[in-house]
């Protein structure tokens, strides 16, 4: 039986031309966040093939690549739930998402509440923010995606998914 190494005990990569290669597959992702980037895509982008490009890009940024775009997506669903007065089904279809009910639950298990509660908060404390720049303020907003989010939830809820909408009586 061979065991899988750990992805912390690989040495990160070295390959100057492999990481530019990777780079290139990240910034275009952030560059259009909003578009559907399978592995195939990005692969293509790189140059390398699926398998290569997927374990390499993990190695690389330390989150696969599906996460990578996940937290774009978060990132850019914050920033207009902050700073625009979009529809929340506005800003799900705009920022990537193909159904209103996935969005507004990975939101609300990758950043703890619903895309409501989050506008709310985020536009209640914004004036204490306005000194702070916007890279430094991204960074520290960006959500944790180093485990995947039913991972997350089964952690936080002692492996007891919870249901991810509640009835009305």
């Amino acid at each position: 039986m061979t065991q899988r190494k750990d992805a912390a005990a690989e040495p990160p990569l070295e390959d100057p031309a492999l990481l530019r290669r990777l780079l290139r597959a990240k910034d275009r992702i952030d560059a259009a966040s909003h578009e559907a980037w399978p592995v195939a895509r990005l692969a293509e982008v790189s140059g390398v093939s699926e398998a290569h490009f997927a374990r390499s890009f993990k190695r690389a940024f330390g989150i696969p690549p599906h996460r990578y775009l996940l937290t774009r997506r978060i990132e850019q669903a914050t920033t207009l739930l902050r700073d625009t007065d979009l529809s929340i089904t506005d800003i799900a279809f705009a920022t990537g998402w193909e159904s209103l009910g996935t969005f507004g639950r990975i939101f609300r298990d990758i950043t703890g509440m619903s895309p409501g509660a989050m506008r709310i908060e985020a536009r209640a404390g914004t004036p204490s923010i306005d000194r702070v720049p916007a890279c430094v303020l991204k960074a520290a907003q960006r959500p944790g995606l180093t485990i995947a989010v039913l991972e997350k939830r089964r952690r936080v809820e002692k492996d007891k998914v919870r249901p991810s909408t509640k009835e009305m009586t």
